[in-house]
Formats: structure tokens, C-alpha cells, sequence
């Protein structure tokens, strides 16, 4: 999904900068429309790989600075898409 179609269907989502190949889609927030949703692993992929972060400091990053921020109501939604 790309930005521009993200902002079709809700223009105030909020996107993560950076991180446009981790987005799996949108969802329905409570109370607030659709809101774009990221794939975990794929974030932390992008980390690894983008800015030679180790597996721990990756999952590190995204912990404290990136599941952690609330940015209010059409803040991004984050999922795990291993089983």
C-alpha cells in the first residue's frame, strides 16, 4: 500500500518515516477510522539491514522508540505476522 493510497482512504493516518516497505495494510481503529498497520518483523528488518543494527538492538529501537510512541488518535498499528 502506498502513501497516496493510504491518504485516499484516511488522510490524517500517520506514517512512519522510513518504514514504507514494513506497511502490510490499513485498519480500523476504535473511535478513529483507518489507521495504517506495520509489519513487526519487517521494521525490524529494515533496521538491520538499513542501519546495521544487530537483532537485539533492533528489537531494542523498536520497543522504546517506535511501538512505545503514541502520536494520538491515528497513531500506526503494529502486528506480528509470524505464527
Amino acid at each position: 500500500m502506498t502513501r497516496e493510497e493510504i491518504s485516499e482512504v484516511n488522510p490524517k493516518a500517520l506514517i512512519v518515516d522510513g518504514f514504507d516497505k514494513a506497511i502490510v495494510g490499513m485498519a480500523e481503529g476504535i473511535n478513529t477510522g483507518s489507521v495504517v498497520a506495520y509489519d513487526i518483523d519487517k521494521i525490524i528488518n529494515i533496521m538491520m539491514e538499513r542501519d546495521g543494527m544487530d537483532y537485539t538492538e533492533a528489537c531494542e529501537f523498536y520497543s522504546y522508540n517506535i511501538a512505545d510512541a503514541y502520536l494520538g488518535e491515528y497513531t500506526p498499528i503494529f502486528i506480528n505476522t509470524e505464527t
